[in-house]
């Protein structure tokens, strides 16, 4: 049921002594994650929350839980090294939480991971984000993350997007209309993250438990025409999008670091160009993801 996380999912949190750490890590265990584990230098031992054992380094949190996925909340100067610290350790599946990490922290550790194989299945070390929401599978009460778990509905949407908050709004608006979420997955704002709009779609495209697929997207970068394309040439099911940012103006940051126009494809208008000419619906505001997605797959007869 859904991608990349499940009731399977063992999930390990560096920072967990840390405010955000902690916050976050009690959510997800309310929502029915399986923390097994957390790590923070110089605190091993403890016990987080009367609950969850402490460790000083990924490789002891593995020998004594044997957790399959991390999730990182270290700040933004240590974060590249926690990353490579649980691929090292061959962590199959790391979403970095957190916001502002370097540019050349992430170029080191996009080369890191280029090769880089998981203990337990072989295949590629896969990292979600930076500066991301993380992802969460509601029908398996698996929230490994910040995005808020009461909103979410067990279904048969998949959503990828590269926005936090727009991801809420998509997912309250298609609750709102009784349409449930296989698994929602924030790829992250940043110029260089771990996991492009592409490795998501192929994997709600292999989902036997995923109908249909909302993408948000925004200014900046190429990663939505490389979705587009992907779309158009591969993808077998209706997907709707929604490009935010079309009313930036040139070479100004807004909000996300990778949102920044720097030429005629980073523009809103070309992205949604990009998607219309793939065969996607087109979501004209963020007002519009839910109904939008509903007619959508009641045209394509998947909703009566």
């Amino acid at each position: 049921m859904g991608i990349l996380v499940d009731e399977n999912t063992r999930v390990m949190v560096q920072g967990i002594t840390g405010r955000e750490g902690g916050f976050h890590a009690r959510n997800c265990i309310a929502y029915g994650a399986n923390v097994v584990a957390g790590v923070t230098p110089g605190r091993g031992g403890v016990m987080f929350d009367d609950s969850v054992p402490v460790f000083n380094s990924v490789e002891e949190a593995i020998a004594e839980t044997a957790p399959n996925m991390a999730l990182i909340f270290v700040p933004p100067p240590f974060a590249a090294d926690a990353i490579v610290e649980s691929a090292d350790a061959g962590i199959p599946l790391i979403a970095c939480i957190t916001e502002g990490v370097p540019g050349l922290d992430m170029v080191r550790v996009a080369r890191y991971l280029e090769n880089r194989h998981s203990r337990e299945s072989g295949n590629l070390v896969r990292l979600i984000g930076p500066n991301c929401p993380g992802l969460i599978n509601p029908g398996a009460r698996c929230k490994v993350g910040i995005m808020p778990g009461a909103i979410h509905l067990p279904g048969r949407v998949g959503i990828v997007s590269r926005s936090g908050t727009l991801t809420y709004e998509a997912v309250g608006q298609l609750t709102g209309l009784g349409l449930g979420q296989s698994t929602c997955v924030g790829i992250g704002g940043d110029p260089i993250i771990g996991t492009s709009f592409v490795e998501v779609l192929r994997l709600f495209n292999e989902d036997d438990d995923t109908d249909a697929v909302v993408l948000i997207g925004e200014i900046g970068g190429s990663m939505e025409q490389d979705a587009a394309a992907y779309v158009k040439e591969e993808f077998s099911k209706p997907i709707s999008a929604l490009v935010v940012g079309a009313s930036a103006p040139p070479g100004k940051r807004m909000g996300h670091a990778g949102a920044i126009i720097t030429g005629e494809s980073a523009t809103a208008e070309a992205k949604v160009r990009a998607f219309r000419e793939a065969g996607a619906t087109i979501i004209p505001t963020p007002a519009d993801i839910g109904s939008t997605t509903q007619t959508m797959m009641q045209a394509a007869g998947l909703l009566s």
